[in-house]
């Protein structure tokens, strides 16, 4: 079977990536030779419509299955109408998230697993308020703290991942 796993890399040690839609590559695998096929993802950088025009990608590389940290609404609606089930891996490398697929391990969502627009991060947050400014009656102050100390719980996980990963490549580990 060949699937599909949202990566931070090219090949079956690279971290797997939290994201479906804006993740920096997809990585094919034949799940019973282990032979697999880097691949940037073409909707990384796109203003809008990633998720989808990442499902619409992945459909045409022959993915069977998905295998990703989290997926919009839209990525889900387009891979469950191709008939291609996604299933949820919540850290560790390719590899290990072919290994959890094989094994049975991984649950499927039976939705979305991500609100609309989650994987934009930066790019689509407000700015922050000006000192002494009131919050806005969308997002409270204590909502965009949480909101922030969240995305920094995030990128210290992904950074702690790169910097093995790096101590890996330098033989330091």
């Amino acid at each position: 079977m060949r699937i599909v796993v949202t990566s931070n890399g090219a090949d079956l040690s690279a971290p797997a990536s939290p994201a479906f839609g804006r993740c920096p590559m997809y990585v094919f695998v034949d799940t019973e030779t282990m032979a697999f096929e880097g691949k940037q993802n073409p909707a990384l950088n796109a203003p809008g419509g990633a998720g989808i025009r990442a499902a619409e990608f992945v459909i045409e590389q022959g993915a069977q299955a998905v295998v990703t940290g989290n997926v919009g609404p839209n990525a889900y609606q387009v891979l469950e109408s191709a008939g291609i089930p996604v299933y949820l891996f919540k850290g560790g490398s390719v590899g290990e998230a072919v290994e959890a697929f094989r094994d049975g391990r991984l649950t499927s969502p039976g939705g979305a697993s991500a609100p609309a627009h989650a994987g934009m991060g930066r790019a689509r947050r407000q700015p922050l308020s000006p000192a002494g400014a009131k919050p806005s009656a969308a997002t409270s102050r204590a909502e965009e703290i949480e909101e922030l100390k969240e995305e920094a719980r995030e990128l210290r996980k992904e950074m702690a991942s790169l910097m093995d990963r790096l101590e890996q490549l330098e033989g330091k580990k």
